[in-house]
């Protein structure tokens, strides 16, 4: 493709690295991309995904904008309490970039439609904060052979994973770290347990680092790894996360061969 003169001019840094060019720019500009949550995670991925020229940006999100959501969820503002959060972000994401597509989801992710919304992005980016979401994203991805980069945050502590188990059968899925949900109550929330703000500018920025990685094919994957990051730490840990031959998703005898257990 031609590009024209602002594009070469907003996406100069990338095209004058060797790694990226003009070919992997066009490859930016040709992804799409679903983003699960357009907060405190999926704030920074629409952000930097939008200004990395990402073609296509879709965000699934049936919240409204709160008060609470500000200290961290910095692709809102404060004019925006009660706007729609997929609206919100769809006017920060324009501001950003206005040669981006952006798709608003304004609704919640359920068995019944996630199919549908799944097939028209190539990666999905989960920034959920509910096992419940986090499982059928993981489950989904996976039947439909998409990749997922998924991210999660508590109080000082994140953590990063690329899943493409459902594109590599080697490879493994969410349920290989996290066989089934956790009791409810076990595991607290963010609005229990608190998190720093800038945390998740931190972990959602390596979201959006391994997402625009998958559509250039550049550099490691994080595929059968999980990055673990101590923020009071300032520890980084990448453990290798094998895949695993008993999983009920992705394992040698799956159990699970469709989404059925969510509709019921």
């Amino acid at each position: 493709m031609s590009f024209s003169e602002e594009q070469i001019k907003r996406y100069a840094r990338h095209i004058v690295l060797p790694e990226v060019g003009g070919i992997g720019q066009e490859k930016l500009i040709n992804a799409k991309v679903l983003v699960i949550g357009a907060g405190g995670l999926g704030a920074p991925l629409l952000m930097y995904l939008a200004a990395a020229g990402v073609g296509t940006l879709g965000v699934v999100d049936d919240d409204t904008v709160d008060l609470s959501n500000l200290q961290r969820q910095v692709i809102h503002a404060t004019d925006r309490i009660g706007m729609p959060k997929v609206k919100s972000a769809g006017e920060a994401v324009s501001a950003i970039n206005p040669n981006v597509s952006f798709v608003p989801h304004g609704t919640r992710l359920t068995a019944d439609n996630v199919r549908d919304l799944f097939s028209e992005y190539d990666i999905v980016a989960d920034g959920s904060d509910n096992f419940d979401t986090r499982f059928l994203v993981n489950d989904a991805c996976h039947l439909a052979g998409k990749t997922l980069v998924s991210g999660a945050i508590l109080r000082f502590e994140g953590q990063i994973a690329t899943f493409r188990s459902g594109r590599d059968d080697k490879k493994p899925c969410y349920r290989c770290l996290y066989r089934d949900k956790p009791p409810s109550g076990l595991v607290p929330s963010c609005a229990e347990s608190g998190v720093l703000g800038a945390l998740a500018g931190t972990v959602g920025s390596l979201q959006a680092v391994e997402v625009l990685k998958e559509i250039l094919q550049l550099g490691d994957t994080l595929s059968g790894f999980l990055m673990i990051y101590d923020a009071l730490a300032a520890d980084f840990r990448k453990i290798k996360l094998p895949r695993d031959p008993t999983c009920s998703l992705c394992g040698d005898e799956p159990s699970i061969t469709d989404l059925s257990a969510y509709a019921a």
